[in-house]
């Protein structure tokens, strides 16, 4: 009965034993797998969008449109770019300096230098033609070479001015008049120097950034032409106008010839003591790129020293 009682006692013991390792087991068993779990790696996903880090919007249009700039590098000297204040009618414009930034991305940029490039100053006027006020396929462009080609009341030629109707190229403080000539053409300047929601952006942007040499494409007088407002193109103009002209072979002017010219943001900025030329391409439905990457290299470097 005593040996049957002490079995029973000892059979208890081994049986708590057993549970008390059991337990033991299965907590060091999960709490090791726990901890050996590895985790599914992380993707980074990278959101293919306008380079956020270079990116800004710096005004809106009268339709409430972007107008975007581009920046790179971070220097203390300035150089812009400004494309399609003439919106759709200056297409080409755009795409060349859609064509720029691309080459900017992957150029390094000298340290002293910071470099602007606004693409579509007239994102109404663009939008009217192409159908977008940013990238575009040349595909979505109107075909033709010379402005004669167009009646003055054909939509391609109305994309040249504003939502307002007004040619923003013509809104500015130098010699502004309320009613501007373009080629044979009385076009409107607005309704007072920068009555328009473009030309303030503009303008402040400037004003702000001071850029020491500023390249406004158009299309189509074929050469690069100085700014000026009262009297003779400034020095750093004349600079300017030497170092792009040269390197990309266009023509060079020192004044406009073929007719009068008043509110051209151009030449209100020569009155600022701001150096900038408008560089006309051959035809509306050219890059030329060559010709003007040559000016650009020729500026980045100027500029650098």
């Amino acid at each position: 009965m005593v040996g049957k009682l002490i079995y029973n006692m000892g059979m208890k013991k081994i049986i708590v034993v057993l549970i008390i390792l059991l337990i033991a087991g299965w907590f060091y068993f999960f709490k090791d797998k726990k901890e050996v779990v590895i985790p599914e790696p992380v993707t980074e996903i990278t959101i293919d969008t306008p380079d956020s880090e270079i990116y800004e919007v710096i005004g809106k249009s009268v339709e409430g449109r972007d107008i975007q700039a581009f920046k790179f590098g971070s220097g203390e000297k300035t150089l812009a770019f400004v494309g399609a204040i003439h919106g759709g009618y200056e297409w080409n414009s755009a795409l060349l300096s859609y064509a720029l930034i691309d080459y900017l991305k992957g150029t390094e940029i000298p340290d002293n230098l910071t470099v602007v490039v606004i693409p579509v100053a007239n994102p109404d006027g663009l939008a009217s033609v192409v159908g977008t006020s940013e990238r575009f396929a040349v595909t979505d462009a109107p075909k033709f070479n010379y402005a004669d080609e167009l009646e003055i009341t054909d939509p391609v030629v109305a994309g040249r001015f504003n939502a307002n109707n007004v040619d923003l190229n013509r809104n500015f403080a130098c010699k502004w008049q309320e009613s501007a000539i373009w080629r044979d053409n009385t076009v409107s300047a607005g309704t007072s120097e920068f009555s328009e929601p473009e030309s303030k952006v503009l303008r402040d942007f400037f004003l702000r950034e001071t850029p020491v040499a500023t390249v406004f494409y158009h299309s189509a007088s074929d050469g690069v032409y100085a700014s000026f407002c009262e009297g003779d193109p400034i020095a750093s103009t004349l600079e300017l106008l030497s170092v792009y002209a040269e390197s990309s072979t266009y023509p060079s002017y020192e004044d406009y010839p073929y007719y009068e010219v008043t509110g051209d943001i151009a030449d209100w900025m020569s009155t600022e003591g701001m150096a900038a030329v408008t560089v006309e391409l051959e035809t509306h439905d050219v890059t030329e790129w060559t010709k003007n990457l040559s000016g650009v290299e020729a500026m980045l470097e100027f500029y650098s020293k």
